[in-house]
């Protein structure tokens, strides 16, 4: 356990953080759920909204660190190629 006020703080700060950068990636991989429960569908209009919320939710993450961006990315290619490879 810490015993100075400023690692006192630090514990209670990391746990925030660490709750909110969770419900980021939570919230990333539900978008990116959604976009491929469409694309399974043929749903491509609701697809390609899906995809603008996925790139969205990674972009976010990004900003704020909880992805890196090279992964945010490589992910956002991935997840077009695939849309366009259903659509063809």
């Amino acid at each position: 356990m810490a015993h100075n006020k400023s690692a006192l703080k630090r514990i209670k700060t990391d746990a925030k953080k660490r709750i909110q950068n969770r419900a980021r990636k939570s919230a990333v991989s539900t978008t990116e759920k959604k976009f491929f429960s469409f694309l399974e569908a043929s749903q491509f209009t609701e697809a390609t909204t899906a995809l603008q919320a996925c790139f969205s939710a990674y972009d976010k993450a990004a900003k704020k660190g909880v992805i890196k961006k090279e992964k945010v990315d490589r992910k956002k290619s991935r997840l077009a190629k695939a849309l366009n490879r259903a659509q063809a």
